[in-house]
């Protein structure tokens, strides 16, 4: 089609008219609306990788359009639970010191998935920018990990960091920072997908960009592409570099473990996932599961509405994914080079602002794990899971349940049970300004088991919560904790009546 003709179809019309009128309809349609974006950059670098994030987002599209029309449902009589071999204990494995993998860890590299905002916390910026512990960020800690797990072993271990476009910038200003510290740090972006619309099944996006709203990073399992495509697997391979150890950079517990690296090294496994215990909030996490005699990652979002039930209960899936993941570099270069590597396709559907229905397709990397030779998952210990999602989580990691050592957070020796608490605090708490306003000091909570805080709440500092604590401001109520307060399986009420348990 001549580029006045495209363009003149582009234009005009409704969306819905555009994609009846064109040529092969709906997949002929996208791929116009694609090819128009790309027509708009200036020629350079930036447009040849826009173009190739097009032609792979209408990859993922034409698929999608295929498994909607073409594609059988999972089979839930297939579902099975792993087979013993596809899920190791941790125990099982032979213990290692830093010092006794060193020139393994000569050939690692630690790459940590930083694409996400600190929105769902009120936060600006990159999550990692927020302050965790002590006034020190995830990124700071992660850059800690690194750099004592570099002079202990006298290793090189470099951090790599994938951002997204939401990030990008703001990071590239905040690792400036850490030039002085023993860690390479390099970052590479994930893609930038469009959204589309429900009905039309045409993009929002008029012109090329980063709009909120209309553009989005398209989850994590985007990681093998463009860590490819950004020409760092390369020359990570290169200099010599074997495996990756993957993870969320909100995941204080994802520390480089020597035990496992040892572990890939002994069985050439190309794939490992880590997998923990899973407890009542774990319910919607994804699982290892055995689906026609193959291994394989299965998330909530992929099970039927009639069976949800039976993925959430604890007793039949035992097990969920951390995303903690050590992966071979040159498999990541051959399954990504192989035309049978797709991903499971999530499609998440989105209402704008202003009410329309869009779609948003992404994969999670921890699909992946079908296609690398001798995957399987490792049970570890649940320590290895601290992400911080929520205020509530928060709370913890600040408390003085853990103790704070070369960027790495420990569990308080002096607790008596190794569990964690379950920490439920309400709206008021949910941003992160509000949280810090309402807590003078964090609370002591080393025999704490349960706290719930809903409404009008604030505490003053040297508070010791033990037990079951449950604080609950009715509307129009105001309760404060006094200063040196002692709750020990305690209700309090509206009129700070204190009830015993």
């Amino acid at each position: 089609m001549p580029q006045d003709r495209r363009s003149s179809f582009i234009r005009h019309g409704s969306q819905d008219m555009r994609a009846a009128a064109a040529p092969g309809g709906v997949e002929h349609a996208m791929r116009l609306e694609l090819d128009g974006l790309v027509d708009k950059m200036a020629e350079g670098p930036e447009k040849a990788k826009f173009a190739k994030e097009m032609d792979d987002f209408y990859r993922l599209f034409t698929r999608h359009l295929h498994e909607k029309k073409h594609s059988r449902p999972l089979d839930w009589e297939k579902v099975r639970g792993p087979k013993p071999e596809d899920v190791i204990a941790y125990a099982d494995l032979g213990q290692k010191a830093i010092t006794d993998v060193a020139p393994l860890l000569s050939k690692l590299a630690v790459l940590k998935l930083n694409g996400g905002l600190g929105t769902t916390m009120g936060c600006v910026g990159p999550k990692s920018a927020i302050e965790v512990r002590d006034g020190q960020t995830f990124l700071d800690l992660t850059v800690k990990q690194i750099e004592y797990l570099n002079e202990v072993s006298g290793a090189d271990v470099p951090l790599i960091l994938m951002n997204s476009f939401n990030t990008d910038e703001d990071t590239s200003k905040i690792v400036q920072k850490y030039n002085s510290h023993n860690v390479s740090i390099c970052t590479f972006n994930q893609s930038r997908y469009p959204r589309f619309k429900t009905d039309s099944n045409l993009p929002l996006a008029r012109e090329p960009g980063t709009r909120p709203g209309l553009w989005y990073p398209p989850g994590h399992g985007d990681l093998y592409e463009s860590f490819a495509n950004s020409g760092l697997l390369d020359h990570l391979i290169a200099e010599g570099k074997e495996w990756v150890f993957v993870s969320n950079v909100d995941n204080l517990g994802a520390t480089v473990d020597p035990t496992i690296l040892q572990h890939m090294a002994e069985t050439g496994a190309e794939f490992v996932m880590e997998v923990t215990d899973k407890t009542k909030a774990d319910i919607k996490g994804g699982t290892i599961i055995d689906y026609d005699g193959q291994v394989r990652l299965l998330e909530i979002a992929q099970v039927p509405k009639a069976h949800v039930d039976d993925f959430k209960r604890v007793k039949k899936f035992k097990i969920f994914n951390t995303n903690n993941l050590w992966i071979n570099l040159k498999a990541i270069k051959r399954v990504v080079g192989s035309p049978g590597f797709d991903l499971d396709l999530i499609v998440n559907h989105k209402t704008t602002d202003d009410g329309t229905a869009v779609i948003q397709l992404e994969t999670a990397v921890g699909a992946a794990i079908k296609h690398f030779t001798g995957a399987h998952g490792v049970n570890v210990p649940r320590s290895r899971f601290l992400p911080v999602k929520s205020t509530s989580d928060l709370f913890l990691v600040t408390s003085d349940l853990y103790l704070l050592e070369n960027g790495e957070l420990r569990m308080n020796p002096k607790r008596t049970f190794r569990t964690v608490p379950v920490v439920k605090l309400g709206d008021h708490f949910k941003k992160v300004n509000d949280y810090l306003a309402r807590f003078k000091a964090p609370p002591q909570i080393l025999e704490l088991d349960h706290l719930t805080v809903t409404g009008d709440v604030w505490f003053s500092s040297d508070v010791t919560l033990e037990g079951t604590v449950i604080i609950v401001a009715n509307h129009g109520a105001h309760i404060d904790i006094p200063r040196g307060a002692v709750l020990n399986d305690k209700v309090v009420s509206g009129d700070l009546r204190l009830l015993d348990h």
